[in-house]
């Protein structure tokens, strides 16, 4: 078989997407928060240093490890330009036409001729279980398998995967808490929003989804 004929998902250390939980192959849980950004340069001097400070506080009371990602993408202007045509559609007076239409012409030749870039600002929190011992509940699973049937199995994998979730969304509170005493707002993301995350890492030339603060 070719390289390039090997699936993009054999590459990709995930095995679902669950409740708004990244499940890793090797067991892991990973949940994604969203979060604002603060443009330091609108704050005065004082401001900035109270502002860096606080969030270098907060990032040092953290007993686990996380992951910031930042993903630029050029503006898709073409939904906005689509509205613009169709206010066009419906309005009666003649100025008023004219002067829309020059105004899409002005935004389309400018956004070809700049680009304009969006940034969304991601934090990864992992949640991995301790180096296991006897008696501890992934031994027992493997015990089920030989004595248990698959309804009992399906179970214990199920409070399993709960037990460690509420360990992921303790330190997803920790997050946002302390994303929000720095001023930045955030959001966790569900399963659907996840997946277009991930679509457009892999897809980077598609057009923009809903992803959103509210």
């Amino acid at each position: 078989m070719p390289l390039n004929a090997k699936a993009t998902q054999e590459f990709v250390p995930i095995k679902e997407v669950r409740d708004g939980v990244i499940v890793l192959k090797d067991g892991g849980l990973r949940a994604i928060v969203l979060a604002s950004s603060v443009n330091l340069s609108l704050k005065s001097d004082d401001e900035q240093k109270a502002t860096i400070i606080q969030f270098q506080s907060f990032l040092n009371t953290l007993d686990f490890s996380i992951q910031i990602s930042v993903q630029s993408r050029r503006l898709d202007i073409r939904p906005y330009l689509l509205l613009l045509e169709e206010r066009i559609k419906v309005q009666t007076e003649p100025l008023l036409k004219l002067q829309t239409k020059e105004y899409i012409e002005f935004v389309r030749n400018f956004t070809e001729s700049v680009s304009i870039m969006t940034k969304s600002f991601f934090v990864v929190v992992p949640y991995t279980h301790t180096v296991l011992k006897s008696g501890s509940g992934i031994e027992k699973l493997k015990g089920l398998f030989s004595r248990k049937n698959k309804e009992e199995v399906k179970l214990a994998k199920q409070e399993d995967f709960e037990e460690k979730r509420s360990q992921l969304e303790e330190r997803v509170g920790v997050i946002q808490q302390g994303l929000g005493r720095c001023g930045i707002k955030s959001a966790q993301l569900g399963t659907e929003e996840i997946v277009e995350v991930f679509y457009k890492v892999f897809n980077p030339g598609e057009v923009e989804g809903k992803i959103r603060l509210e």
